[in-house]
């Protein structure tokens, strides 16, 4: 009924994926090969541009996604905060199906909107009988619940409004971690009080999660599992693009993590626990939403879940649960003027691109398109040989123009087809004709969202000094 476990063959393939030769994708069988036209029609497919109509901290954003599973197993959700100038975004990537990574996209983001709202206007809201969209925007989102979960899902957050109201507000970092919590929790609460099929498809399955909250000039990114997050920063000296990572992934390559995982059980279990990179042989992310198979306890294990699912729900060597945590970790970064666009995503982009060469695309993308603007003229009374030189640059700019104007897409069709000597078409035809039973061993599901910061804004914060500490109440 659910698929609990990742190919380890699709897994194995996918952490080496940089060192496969377009000569290895030859060894399939014959792939129709697709004409340019076809590709942008695929790589465009989920493209989702957004401008900020008032001046603020964030000037846009661009987004993208490209599936492998079928259905694709990564959801992404952005808003604008409501009573407050924020933005909140958030990527999921989901395994063991899409249920989790879904539902905790459309809620994580509502727990955190009503979280990191002042107390006094959070219990003003309450009265006035608010709901789970009360407190945010959102601006890529045409679908809800079914009317069956709905009130479920409704009621918990009534229940944690509540809960908050009666707690002293906390810093931005802990209320990211409490929603997060909390709303893993309510997965759990969920499907044991309904025995649901859906509500147990949502805790069995799994979602990892890289969230973004900015407000002022406070940046949170809080993350859980392995989707990554990298500033771009513009060097002012050298005029050099600079990455800065905003998170640390969890999983087995991280010793921190490794060590701490471990210190949680008995010394009996430290080669059972994680083994080939997997917790308990068979999930990879180290923390995750849901994945309850591998928090709840045995008494719950044996009498809830193996009744309705069969003992294959059971992992191996279980013996001193929970496992797993949902618990993010938060990175705080106070924006400056040199902060010029953050790119959140799933692992699928990563398996592919480091985070210097994620930035490093993105800032020389942002330089072509000024090829596509209107041309200005310098101020003052420019004369004929600087207009000559302006027309003569913006000539040589146009074989810089870019393919895409959508970054997100720009960075997926650099994932999929970059080659020492540029972007090779053949190359991104044979990943996007891949069958169904086979494309998932040689990538995975990605999920872009570029977010750009308006530089001038943020300078007139800066020299105002305001907006430097978000209110804590």
């Amino acid at each position: 009924m659910f698929k609990f476990v990742l190919n380890d063959a699709a897994t194995c393939v996918r952490n080496n994926v940089r060192d496969f030769s377009l000569n290895a994708l030859r060894l399939l069988p014959h792939l129709p090969q697709l004409s340019p036209y076809d590709v942008n029609l695929q790589l465009r497919e989920n493209e989702f541009v957004y401008n900020f109509p008032v001046d603020g901290i964030v000037r846009s954003y661009e987004t993208n996604q490209l599936g492998s599973n079928s259905p694709c197993e990564d959801s992404r959700t952005e808003a604008s905060l409501l009573h407050r100038n924020g933005f909140i975004c958030g990527i999921f990537d989901g395994h063991g199906g899409a249920a989790c990574g879904q539902v905790v996209s459309k809620r994580l983001l509502r727990y955190v909107s009503a979280a990191t709202l002042p107390r006094q206007v959070l219990k003003e809201h309450i009265k006035q009988n608010c709901n789970s969209q009360s407190f945010l925007k959102c601006h890529n989102d045409n679908v809800d619940f079914v009317n069956e979960i709905k009130p479920i899902y409704e009621h918990s957050f009534q229940k944690y409004i509540k809960q908050l109201s009666q707690t002293p507000q906390r810093d931005v970092s802990s209320e990211l971690v409490h929603a997060f919590l909390q709303l893993d929790e309510a997965l759990s609460h969920e499907a044991l009080a309904t025995i649901d099929v859906r509500t147990m498809g949502v805790a069995l399955s799994g979602a990892v999660a890289c969230l973004v909250h900015l407000e002022g000039l406070q940046l949170h990114v809080a993350s859980t599992g392995d989707c990554g997050a990298v500033l771009g920063v513009l060097d002012p000296q050298t005029n050099q693009w600079q990455p800065k990572k905003l998170n640390i992934e969890h999983n087995a390559d991280n010793m921190a993590e490794v060590k701490r995982i471990l210190d949680e059980h008995p010394k009996e279990e430290h080669d059972t626990v994680i083994r080939n990179g997997r917790l308990l042989s068979q999930l990879a992310p180290l923390r995750a939403f849901g994945d309850y198979r591998y928090k709840w306890s045995l008494d719950i294990m044996q009498k809830k879940v193996v009744p309705l699912i069969g003992e294959q729900a059971m992992a191996p060597n279980y013996y001193t649960p929970p496992y797993l945590t949902a618990r993010p970790d938060v990175q705080q970064h106070e924006l400056s003027v040199n902060d010029k666009f953050l790119v959140i995503a799933s692992d699928g982009l990563w398996d592919f691109l480091s985070p210097s060469e994620v930035v490093s695309l993105v800032g020389e993308h942002i330089n072509s398109k000024k090829i596509l603007e209107p041309m200005r003229l310098p101020e003052g009374n420019p004369t004929l040989q600087q207009i000559s030189d302006q027309l003569a640059e913006r000539k040589a700019g146009l074989t810089r123009k870019p393919i895409d104007q959508n970054a997100a897409t720009h960075l997926i069709r650099n994932a999929l087809g970059a080659t020492d000597y540029g972007i090779e078409h053949s190359k991104i035809s044979y990943y996007l004709s891949l069958p169904k039973d086979v494309v998932r061993l040689y990538r995975d599901d990605i999920t872009i969202t570029v977010i750009y910061f308006n530089t001038e804004h943020i300078a007139r914060l800066r020299d105002a000094g305001t907006g430097i500490r978000a209110p804590a109440a």
